[in-house]
């Protein structure tokens, strides 16, 4: 499912969450880089807070300066192994950004792709514009939101990368029987590497998640899902319309399932707020804009 939606042909199994699953994209883009003099990590700006603190905090140990900025700035800043951008950034708005993935990999620069599991279901796959890995939350797929978590990341990666990718992987083989069975590929790396060189952050308990997620993708099928994500797309376009028609300016002009209004006052908020309270859009109130994602 993982390799269906982001577009790559590897997929390990779960990660810990989206915010470690990017920090570990910055360490195997380090690790896969060819630019071995290079030491900054690019950060496209409005990915998800959260994720930005743990690339931070993951950078200081492994002494890579973390740059952030307007994607496009990354093709003008020297010295980068790697970049990450986000399909749909932390105020909703979507992005196609295969033409600087284009320009990215002409330079050798490993470009990483924080992506929306659901919104992949109709958004064009990281991995068919150039991505050389996509990562993200699986929580959307079937698990509550659990106050917070734990929510299963998914990750995925070119062939080529498989054996600096963090996470397990499992392949197909066949049995005494000849019947074909699933087993864990390249258990030396896994079971034998030196603790301190370990660069898996899998957790054992994510592992229930991650069957959570994979049911909830075979329960509905590919179309169900299609429906699902079509659904959810809808009723935004229908805020987004009630909001413009009430006067309210959108920040954006494409989104998935969130959006960003730019306000003068409090006072702007009321009224869309008195007038959605019986839709089950999430609202809060943030650096001036408000959301309903």
């Amino acid at each position: 499912m993982t390799q269906d939606l982001t577009g790559l042909e590897l997929a390990s199994a779960s990660l810990l969450d989206e915010a470690t699953a990017a920090a570990e994209a910055m360490a195997m883009a380090k690790r896969v880089s060819k630019l071995k003099q290079a030491n900054r990590f690019f950060v496209a700006e409005h990915v998800h807070t959260q994720t930005l603190d743990v690339v931070r905090t993951r950078a200081e140990t492994f002494d890579f300066e973390v740059v952030v900025g307007d994607a496009a700035a990354a093709l003008e800043t020297e010295g980068v192994f790697g970049v990450l951008l986000q399909q749909v950034n932390t105020y909703g708005e979507e992005h196609d950004y295969r033409d600087l993935i284009a320009q990215l990999n002409a330079r050798k620069i490993i470009v990483s792709v924080a992506a929306d599991i659901m919104a992949l279901v109709l958004l064009a796959a990281p991995g068919k514009q150039g991505a050389d890995i996509v990562f993200g939350s699986a929580q959307r797929f079937g698990v509550p939101m659990g106050y917070g978590g734990p929510h299963a990341a998914f990750f995925a990666c070119k062939d080529e990368y498989k054996r600096a990718m963090p996470g397990r992987i499992i392949g197909v083989s066949r049995d005494a029987a000849g019947n074909t069975a699933l087993r864990m590929a390249m258990q030396t790396r896994e079971q034998h590497i030196r603790r301190e060189k370990a660069n898996s952050n899998i957790c054992t308990s994510q592992v229930l998640l991650a069957n959570i997620s994979g049911f909830y993708a075979v329960y509905h099928g590919p179309q169900g899902l299609k429906r699902i994500a079509e659904h959810i797309h809808r009723l935004t376009d229908i805020l987004a319309a009630g909001l413009q028609q009430g006067g309210l300016k959108l920040w954006h002009s494409t989104w998935f399932d969130t959006l960003a209004v730019e306000v003068t006052d409090k006072n702007a908020i009321n009224r869309p707020r008195a007038e959605c309270r019986d839709q089950p859009a999430h609202r809060s109130l943030s650096r001036g804009r408000y959301h309903a994602g």
